[in-house]
């Protein structure tokens, strides 16, 4: 073994044994200080706020240099406010949420003064692993949920965006207590030494194929998982829809953050002989935005190489086996020199289900563009593949959009907008099938990061628990026989 070789396995380990520490550290805070009060729930929500505040043009230039390039302005409306309106919406809810929930009692139970409830416990530390696309955005979101429920928090960013996830390791460090919120960076191999812990619940917001080892790993421990994950999301233009508005806010959810999110549109359906209207909208609607890419602070890089060569694989493959290539470019700007990896807007047609692109989530700045005869054939399209994150429709007619909803199945929908869904705080943001498990936001957040305790107190008007032990009487065998019945 080579002496880098060594030191990379004895930094290992120690973040191992670190992580092991500090799990263990929460865990017994939590048994010992038990169900934390609504003042330290709020107390914590109110750290976390903080640090957004705080170091909000750390926070633009970390996730900059990531990138490549990023947008400022994204980045503020993203990571920065798009963090902020969830956890103010929980710190001002909370004590609401606290409540025990009263449930009915069942016959004869409720005669005897008997009642039944539902109250909300802390689960203990949950495990939060985020991914590279919306680093903040993706940690202090579930946030809201993870600390108005009462529990503890261990996160692992991702290692593509090194610089951002160093910076969140330093200002947690800086608010919290391990014991309340840790942050462990590192590549690959920490992840999976951290989705290995024995958590008391652990939330994952990545692609697929991850999800599953996620879940693999969780299982060994009986560790309930939340799985946000992707899949290919569609777009459906009926023909009541205006051609420009639609293309308008598909292209901005296509564009925004350059495709890079896992509810950008995958692909988008057309009525039969508008492809050609739908190309002209979408680079009217480029143009409007992006004048020029190239140089422009408003259009973010993709990720890195690897990810641009996949995404420049994707558009070779499709091309090579019959796709037409639309490339958006409006200031026909020469993009094989850059310092970033910025790719324009491309809308891909004529594609047939055996190029990469079609089997494959894009997460990038292409777009395929299909047509249908009836809304029928659409609909079987989209039932025939996984169940997909979001599904978006355009239009007016009322039964159509009607049929959509009803039959397909998303994790979550939008009509006549794309991605908007998820800005909205009361509504449970998650997937469904291969596109993830469980939902937080909102109320639906802080359920989602509680156990849900069972609790029945009987009354003391009498002993009604008499007529069910035994010896068996005359008296209950009635009172059997009367609820023996439709």
């Amino acid at each position: 073994m080579s002496l880098a070789q060594e030191n990379s396995s004895d930094s290992h380990a120690k973040a191992l044994n670190r992580m092991q520490a500090v799990l263990e550290r929460q865990k017994l805070a939590h048994i010992s200080e038990g169900a934390p009060s609504a003042e330290l729930r709020i107390d914590r929500i109110n750290r976390a706020i903080g640090l957004i505040v705080a170091y909000q043009d750390e926070i633009c230039a970390a996730l900059s240099a990531d990138f490549g390039h990023r947008s400022t302005d994204q980045s503020l409306m993203s990571d920065v406010v798009g963090c902020l309106g969830g956890l103010k919406e929980a710190k001002k809810q909370l004590r609401k949420w606290m409540r025990p929930e009263k449930r009915s009692t069942q016959f004869p139970f409720n005669l005897a003064g008997g009642n039944s409830r539902v109250e909300y416990q802390p689960l203990g530390t949950v495990g939060l692993i985020t991914p590279w696309n919306f680093p903040l955005a993706m940690t202090f979101s579930p946030l809201a949920g993870i600390f108005s429920a009462g529990n503890r928090v261990m996160m692992k960013p991702s290692e593509f965006t090194p610089r951002t996830s160093e910076l969140m390791a330093r200002m947690f460090a800086k608010a919290f207590d391990e014991s309340e919120a840790a942050v462990f960076t590192g590549g690959p191999e920490i992840g999976q030494a951290f989705s290995a812990l024995p958590f008391d619940h652990i939330i994952f917001i990545g692609a697929t194929s991850v999800g599953k080892h996620i879940m693999r790993a969780a299982a060994e421990n009986l560790v309930p998982v939340t799985l946000e994950l992707g899949g290919k999301s569609p777009t459906i233009i009926g023909r009541s829809a205006s051609m420009q508005i639609a293309s308008d806010r598909i292209m901005n959810g296509k564009m925004m953050n350059a495709g890079q999110i896992c509810l950008a549109p995958d692909y988008v359906y057309v009525p039969n002989g508008q492809e050609v209207s739908f190309v002209a909208s979408a680079q009217k609607s480029v143009a409007t935005m992006y004048p020029k890419l190239k140089d422009n602070p408003d259009y973010t890089s993709v990720i890195n190489q690897r990810h641009y060569d996949r995404l420049q694989g994707y558009i070779t493959d499709a091309r090579s086996k019959g796709a037409k290539i639309v490339e958006i470019n409006p200031a026909n700007e020469d993009f094989s020199q850059q310092p970033a990896h910025k790719i324009p807007p491309t809308l891909l047609l004529n594609v047939t289900e055996d190029m990469k692109i079609a089997q494959e989530e894009i997460f990038g700045p292409l777009l395929m563009v299909k047509s249908y005869a009836r809304i029928d054939e659409v609909i079987d399209y989209v039932n025939a593949h996984p169940r997909p994150l979001a599904l978006y429709y355009f239009g007016e007619d009322e039964a159509e959009k009607r049929q959509v909803l009803n039959r397909t199945t998303s994790g979550g929908a939008a009509i006549n907008d794309v991605m908007m869904h998820v800005a909205q705080e009361d509504l449970p943001f998650g997937g469904v099938g291969a596109s993830g498990m469980g939902a937080y936001h909102g109320h639906d957040g802080f359920k989602n990061f509680s156990h849900a305790k069972a609790v029945f107190e009987n009354g003391r008007r009498f002993d009604l628990g008499r007529f069910m032990r035994p010896p068996f009487t005359p008296r209950l065998r009635k009172i059997l026989a009367s609820q023996v019945k439709r």
